[in-house]
């Protein structure tokens, strides 16, 4: 379990579903993320205070393998308690933050998009907190996520 409380980055709606299982590549490291099912350019809100350690959102390009995964743009975010989180797929020039930039809970960051590797589930958010343990940028695990209950 996370050692933060997250809020949701997306205000649910009954358009936007929230699902653990329906991508395939959910799985070892990435076990704990989560989708969030949403049309292009919903806002994408910080679900937690943190500063801003990397942004990617170059890309226009998206698609439904692995091969994809490299053109996926991201924001990601240093919380308290040496966690992470995640938010991917935003759109080409979707992000409103760069690096070194200081959040706030519920503060609009970007917005979403279908970049990178989609795994058959089109235009969506994938959202995870994951802790590095070691220096590579593929050393880390996705830790399950504690909600903040409003």
């Amino acid at each position: 379990m996370s050692n933060n409380f997250y809020s949701y980055p997306i205000k649910l709606t009954p358009s936007i579903r929230m699902t653990y299982t329906d991508s395939r590549v959910h799985v070892g490291r990435l076990k704990n993320a989560v989708d969030f099912i949403t049309r292009k350019n919903t806002p994408i809100m910080a679900a937690l205070d943190g500063t801003v350690v990397d942004v990617k959102q170059d890309s226009d390009t998206g698609g439904d393998t692995e091969y994809y995964d490299k053109f996926g743009n991201y924001i990601e975010i240093r919380h308290p308690n040496g966690e992470y989180s995640i938010y991917e797929h935003i759109k080409k020039d979707g992000s409103l933050v760069k690096k070194r930039d200081k959040v706030k809970t519920g503060q609009i960051i970007g917005y979403s998009g279908a970049t990178g590797w989609l795994a058959g589930l089109g235009p969506h958010l994938h959202f995870d907190v994951h802790k590095y343990f070691g220096e590579g940028p593929e050393d880390y695990e996705t830790v399950e996520i504690s909600w903040q209950r409003d």
